[in-house]
């Protein structure tokens, strides 16, 4: 199918209203060669729309427009607990069967669960409702750590700003790294961040001077993918020990140096391969995977295709 274009977000009475503000402005018209997103805020009967904080929405559109979207976004609310009625579940499931992509963001992910169509497969929330979703639908396998969870047609993520990175995603999934990077740039945020919720949870302080040490190290790194960047080689930089470093790493970013360069190395990989007619061993050379060969097993893993079909689906041509 091809990229989406239009976007649904349901916002039933108690909508959060950071979680609104999110997807409207992240699908926001922009031109600059850019997608022309067509955006609705959806509800049960168009009209006005309580918010969490007490002020209200204008809701246009009701359900019809709901399960006719291209994308469709649950987006979270106050009574979560609560399903939601018989007819926004039939339009969550009309969508999904029509081969919308249906993602709920925070506790939309309840809605989602509600109808069925999280039965069978990984799903994140916000980490403190994880258990709950878990206890409630145990056909569903929650994972509490996420930022988002990538399902191919139905895609969950975590609370709060997460919707962000939720939003982020699906844009650099369907429409390439360059209009999530150029989207992102706008809204002045990170085009992917590392990590998972475990990062967000109540730690200890981190060491005096060792982060800004490890920040110094990780932003090294981002100029320097084209070298082999060994563990030992970070935590000489970061001045710590081996172990230290990667104690440190995981505490801060919530995953382990490899997997952080790895998707560093493919994020820019997407970039080059859609913003330039470098050869693929070139783009393996600059993004330090050394030879086309384990670029392409990587990236068949990521994407499911490899270097050259994706740079046939997201190259622009004039």
């Amino acid at each position: 199918m091809p990229p989406f274009v239009t976007v649904a977000a349901y916002a039933p009475q108690g909508v959060g209203m950071l979680a609104a503000g999110i997807v409207s402005e992240v699908f926001a018209p922009r031109g600059q060669g850019l997608p022309a997103f067509d955006f609705a805020l959806c509800t049960d009967r168009p009209g006005r729309v309580r918010t969490d904080v007490g002020l209200p929405l204008v809701a246009e559109h009701g359900l019809d427009r709901l399960a006719a979207a291209d994308l469709v976004i649950a987006l979270p609310w106050a009574d979560f607990r609560t399903p939601p009625r018989p007819a926004v579940l039939g339009a969550l499931t009309t969508a999904h069967a029509r081969g919308a992509l249906v993602a709920g963001h925070c506790v939309g992910a309840f809605a989602l669960a509600a109808a069925g169509l999280l039965d069978g497969r990984r799903a994140t929330t916000h980490w403190r409702f994880a258990a709950l979703l878990a206890d409630r639908h145990p056909a569903v396998t929650v994972e509490p750590d996420a930022l988002y969870v990538d399902q191919g047609p139905v895609i969950t993520g975590a609370g709060a700003a997460a919707g962000f990175d939720l939003c982020l995603h699906l844009l650099r999934r369907e429409h390439g790294a360059t209009t999530a990077n150029a989207i992102a740039r706008d809204l002045v945020l990170p085009s992917h961040r590392d990590g998972g919720q475990a990062q967000y949870l109540a730690t200890p302080a981190p060491e005096d001077c060792q982060d800004e040490r490890l920040a110094d190290v990780l932003a090294w790194a981002r100029e320097n993918l084209q070298a082999p960047l060994p563990v030992a080689e970070l935590a000489r930089r970061a001045l710590m020990s081996r172990r230290s470093f990667a104690r440190r790493f995981t505490a801060a970013t919530g995953t382990t140096p490899h997997a952080w360069l790895l998707g560093l190395r493919l994020n820019r990989a997407e970039e080059l391969l859609e913003t330039t007619d470098l050869p693929v061993e070139e783009v393996a050379r600059l993004t330090g995977f050394g030879s086309a060969a384990v670029l392409r097993a990587q990236f068949v893993r990521r994407r499911g295709v490899p270097p050259r079909a994706y740079r046939r689906s997201f190259t622009r041509t004039p």
